[in-house]
């Protein structure tokens, strides 16, 4: 695991299991701007969800934290049947009131500083379709999309792909 990092007055670190409720807090903050009818009550427990993403032994959650507050955080591991050089991002989100900050940036650089130390070369994740802002983030930072995973009609996810190695 990478150690703390800090940069400015930002730590980047790994989350621990008492902060599970400002995670959740802040997944449900950054998830509305994307839903224009509102976030989808799909029944998941997103307590239950980010307490067993932060316990489990084969993934990490990084958080950015400012003046003692969670403004990012990323959750990733090997998914399920994939090589074992492949990572999924399953989430990540910076506070809105911190966007274009250089929180995500910052973030995902730590991500990629993992993954490579994890020995990984290739990323994945999925993007919601209609959340432009991500999807132009992710473009930035090298992401491309998942030939492997092309969209399906009515699929709400686009599917991306980043080379961890830089090749």
């Amino acid at each position: 695991m990478i150690s703390d990092r800090m940069t400015a007055n930002r730590v980047i670190r790994t989350v621990v299991p008492a902060e599970v409720e400002d995670v959740v807090a802040l997944h449900a903050r950054a998830r509305a701007t994307y839903y224009p009818d509102g976030i989808p009550q799909d029944g998941t427990d997103w307590h239950a969800a980010w307490r067993n993403a932060v316990a489990r032994p084969d993934g990490h959650v990084l958080c950015v934290v400012e003046e003692g507050r969670i403004i990012g955080l990323a959750s990733f591991r090997t998914p399920e049947g994939a090589p074992g050089d492949t990572v999924k991002l399953f989430q990540f989100h910076v506070d809105p009131d911190h966007w274009r900050g250089g929180v995500g940036t910052a973030l995902h650089a730590a991500c990629v500083e993992e993954w490579r130390a994890d020995g990984k070369r290739t990323a994945v994740l999925d993007v919601h379709v209609d959340n432009r802002r991500a999807q132009g983030f992710y473009a930035r930072q090298g992401w491309v999309p998942d030939p492997e995973n092309p969209p399906a009609e009515g699929d709400h996810h686009l599917f991306l792909r980043f080379s961890v190695t830089g090749e």
